[in-house]
């Protein structure tokens, strides 16, 4: 490029502050935010907040709340989890009789034979779910169990 067609600088960068020339519709669109790269104009638009231990900023975008593992850990310590929850958990319990069960009477079901442990259920002859007593229980498949429930014989 000759020297007969440079520019002078008429404007500088928002983010560098590097002087540069740009036509002045140019810089009237942009309201006179004009940028000499299009890294600059990435970085313009990048939205940070600080992070809640360090306070170093880190994208907006990802709702972190830190920056780092570091911190993260940092700002656990002392949490308390499982505060407010109820005293029993109802899926450990039948979890825990199932296998309470299966130990004593096998892991098949008790009226067919059925010898998928996986998909066994625990049936309450009485009905009464809150009585869970071993010799009230039944270690029963699915289908057993319909037919228990649902049948009309």
């Amino acid at each position: 490029m000759s020297e007969n067609y440079k520019r002078n600088p008429n404007i500088e960068c928002r983010v560098c502050k590097k002087e540069i020339y740009r036509r002045p519709i140019e810089i009237q669109r942009g309201s006179g935010k004009v940028f000499c790269s299009q890294a600059c104009y990435g970085f313009s638009c990048r939205k940070e907040k600080p992070c809640t231990i360090c306070g170093s900023p880190i994208l907006a975008s990802f709702n972190k709340k830190t920056c780092s593992r570091k911190c993260a850990n940092q700002q656990r310590l002392g949490m308390r989890y499982k505060m407010g929850w109820p005293t029993k958990n109802k899926v450990k319990t039948q979890r825990s009789l199932k296998v309470r069960l299966a130990k004593r009477r096998g892991k098949t079901c008790e009226r067919c034979e059925y010898g998928n442990y996986k998909i066994l259920h625990v049936h309450h002859k009485d009905r009464d779910r809150k009585n869970n007593e071993l010799d009230n229980l039944e270690l029963i498949c699915p289908n057993c169990h319909a037919e228990e429930h649902y049948s009309k014989e």
